[in-house]
């Protein structure tokens, strides 16, 4: 593909200003380590909020997503759920503001909070670290493999060479050049640096969606969309089967890679989901950038305020771009996708879409804003991921009196050898699917025992968290490694999602958890008690909640698990309101489009009023 002068100065210019500010922001950052992880807590929680948004939307994902929109149609709606991504609604309804009420820099660190300074408890705060770094070396693999695809479909030269007798392809070229930079910038900076050019990555993210959106909605009509897609592509709902068959089209090719998902029994699936998500979002963020994003503000109620909002301000622009790349390709590129016969790869309609219809600047625009979706998650994650290394182990058992220079240091170094390790492993990523679902259904689902008893029942230890985590690690890695050979030896045949193995990982998670729970007395019961007190969540807290309250007869107990329940229902909606009406839009549903609205307004107007207007910082 070759790009305009125009389009590659507006690339170049967008790369040199986001070097320009991490290095601008750089003093700020070298105060302290609260400065470089966290902004001094200072950021107001709107700026977090849009950060945090940009953080999210990353290129890999959004691959992702035209792909799914493509092969699914409305359905692919659902298919997120697998994350699940309504983890964010219980975040922004009473998570966030329980997380940030421990005045903690990492997830390691509010694991003390949480446990106290026992044997347990340090055990269980190895374990977190441990999960942390597992979790971002994924996520920089699949962020790897992500870019690489995106940028040699797209810009013009190649770069591949060789190292020694070892071939550096275009793709992992492309990819070690944008970690690069974006590596650079973010130590520079810290979490200044993060905030301030993910904040400039939003609105150029933002204009792009619009700049696709309005290129598809002229260049396509609902007819040409109706030609294009079997009967139930624009349906949303679903029945225990998927109920979506190419095969009466000129692309009956696309049914195998329904097939290869192992979606077809739809109905199963989504139960599967609802029973995993239930579970994942109630354990609350995984230790990264996310959570990193709650502990930076200023108070629970900011912290509950910045989660919502990266829902409010990323769903719909980024659905809209999603659903006009994904009906370009239908309508222009199916013949060319399908034309790739045993090499086919759905997930190139995005950068082929750009390449066959935006115009000369607009197409500078468009892809310094998936370059900007790419490095906004990606800086997030090298911002996050040191803090466990210096903050969490070198501070915590080295050099208690480091200073604050010296940690700064080292936490440039260490952001710099995760990304190097992270890079290592994704010169061996299969394919983004394959990393997606497994981040998704195998490794958060050994994280979801643990971290839900955590929060909801007393007696819970630094012990039965250890042993959760340790048994969820184990057998997430051996799904990662083994899978086949397991399901061979139980005579399994077919393509099984990763997610129908959640039960299993699930069981031995909570296993672990209550053996390691009931194998020692509760050890730290004053830490216990200043965590539920300070903390104030529902759940299961009797004991603990009758000491409180007779050492301080003014403590009020948490009683509101009925309005979160609702709340959290609401949010629900409220989301996929954000996901289905730029669909609805650019596909010309009016009825529908009509209906969803409504929800999302409805919805709106009854989380004001038993939401927002309950905050309390």
């Amino acid at each position: 593909m070759q790009l305009h002068w125009i389009d590659l100065l507006i690339i170049m210019a967008y790369l040199v200003m986001t070097l320009f500010l991490g290095f601008y922001l750089s003093k700020r950052a070298s105060k302290d380590l609260s400065s470089y992880f966290l902004g001094g807590n200072t950021m107001k929680w709107y700026m977090l909020g849009l950060s945090n948004a940009s953080g999210m939307w990353d290129i890999s994902g959004t691959m992702w997503t035209v792909m799914i929109l493509f092969v699914y149609g409305l359905k692919s709606a659902w298919i997120p759920w697998l994350w699940p991504v309504w983890n964010q609604v219980f975040v922004f309804v009473f998570l966030a503001a329980w997380m940030r009420r421990s005045n903690a820099m990492t997830g390691a660190q509010w694991i003390s909070f949480r446990f106290g300074e026992g044997r347990g408890a340090k055990l269980s705060y190895i374990i977190i670290v441990v999960f942390a770094l597992v979790s971002v070396i994924g996520f920089m693999a699949y962020f790897f493999e992500g870019i690489g695809k995106f940028c040699t479909s797209i810009l013009p030269y190649d770069l591949s060479f060789h190292l020694g007798s070892f071939l550096v392809s275009n793709e992992q070229s492309y990819a070690l050049l944008i970690c690069g930079i974006t590596t650079i910038y973010t130590v520079k900076g810290g979490m200044y640096s993060v905030v301030a050019t993910e904040v400039l990555q939003f609105f150029i993210m933002t204009i792009s969606c619009f700049v696709i959106g309005y290129i598809a909605y002229t260049a396509v009509s609902p007819a040409q969309i109706a030609e294009a897609v079997p009967k139930g592509w624009g349906n949303l709902w679903f029945g225990m089967d998927l109920g979506l068959d190419w095969s009466s089209t000129p692309y009956p090719l696309v049914n195998d890679k329904i097939d290869g998902d192992g979606f077809g029994l739809f109905g199963a699936l989504f139960m599967m989901m609802l029973f995993k998500g239930v579970f994942a979002s109630l354990a609350g963020p995984v230790p990264s950038y996310d959570m990193q994003r709650v502990l930076s503000t200023r108070t629970a109620a900011d912290a509950s305020k910045m989660s919502m909002s990266t829902i409010l301000v990323m769903y719909m622009p980024r659905y809209l771009m999603v659903a006009a790349f994904a009906v370009l390709g239908l309508v222009y590129l199916m013949p060319e996708i399908v034309g790739m016969g045993a090499n086919i790869d759905f997930e190139k309609v995005l950068p082929l879409a750009i390449n066959k219809f935006v115009p000369i600047g607009f197409k500078g625009v468009l892809i310094a804003g998936l370059l900007a979706a790419f490095m906004g998650t990606f800086s997030a994650v090298v911002n996050a991921a040191p803090a466990y290394i210096v903050n969490d182990i070198y501070k915590k058992y080295v050099n208690p009196n480091a200073s604050s220079e010296k940690l700064i240091r080292y936490s440039l170094l260490s952001s710099i050898l995760l990304v190097a390790v992270g890079i290592v492993f994704g010169f061996n990523a299969a394919s983004l699917n394959t990393l997606t679902l497994w981040i998704t259904s195998a490794l958060y689902g050994g994280y979801a025992a643990s971290n839900v008893l955590k929060w909801i029942w007393w007696r819970f230890t630094g012990y039965g968290y250890f042993g959760g985590m340790l048994e969820g690690l184990i057998i997430s890695t051996c799904i990662l490694f083994f899978k086949q050979p397991m399901l061979d030896l139980a005579g399994i045949e077919g393509v099984v999602p990763d997610i129908y193995l959640f039960p299993l990982v699930l069981l031995f998670s909570m296993i672990g958890s209550i053996v390691g729970t009931y194998l020692m007395p509760l050890e730290n019961i004053e830490e216990v008690k200043n965590f539920y007190k300070k903390t104030n969540p529902w759940g299961f807290w009797g004991p603990i909640k009758q000491m409180v309250m007779q050492e301080d007869p003014g403590f009020v107990p948490n009683n509101s698990f009925g309005r979160d329940v609702f709340n959290v229902l609401v949010g629900m909606v409220w989301q996929m309101a954000q996901v289905v009406i730029p669909i609805y839009f650019m596909i010309r549903d009016q009825q529908q489009l009509a209906i969803w609205a409504m929800l999302f307004f409805v919805s709106s107007w009854l989380l004001k009023k038993y939401w927002w207007n309950k905050l309390e910082n």
